[in-house]
C-alpha cells in the first residue's frame, strides 16, 4: 500500500461523515502535516505515511511545536488506522483518543 491510497481513504471517510479533509501546505515551512481535518467544530492535523514509515526528524520537531500550542496531531499509516480515527472522531466530543501522536 502506498501513502496516496491511505490519503484517498482518509479523504473519502471524512467526507462520508460530513467533515472537511483539506490539503495542508505552508510555503516556506517544511515538516507540516499533510491534512487538516475539520469536523463538528474540531480541527486536527493528520500526517499520512506508508505502513511502517515514521515521521522524519524535522516533522517530529514541527509536530512537537504544534502540539505545544494545543494542536492535535495524528500519524496514520494504514486504512485500518484511518477507520479507527474516523470511528473515534464520530464518538469523542473533543478529538479522537488515539495514542499514536503521544510521542510528539
Amino acid at each position: 500500500m502506498i501513502e496516496s491510497q491511505v490519503e484517498r481513504h482518509l479523504h473519502s471517510r471524512i467526507g462520508l461523515i460530513g467533515g472537511l479533509c483539506l490539503k495542508f501546505t505552508s510555503p516556506g515551512t517544511a515538516g507540516v502535516p499533510d491534512r487538516i481535518i475539520i469536523h463538528e467544530g474540531r480541527t486536527m492535523f493528520v500526517e499520512l505515511k506508508r505502513p511502517g514509515e515514521t515521521p522524519r526528524p524535522l516533522q517530529v520537531t514541527v509536530f512537537r511545536q504544534m502540539k505545544k500550542e494545543g494542536a492535535f496531531i495524528y500519524v496514520l499509516s494504514s486504512k485500518e488506522q484511518v477507520d479507527q480515527f474516523v470511528d473515534e472522531l464520530k464518538t469523542y466530543a473533543r478529538c479522537p483518543n488515539m495514542n499514536n501522536y503521544d510521542e510528539f
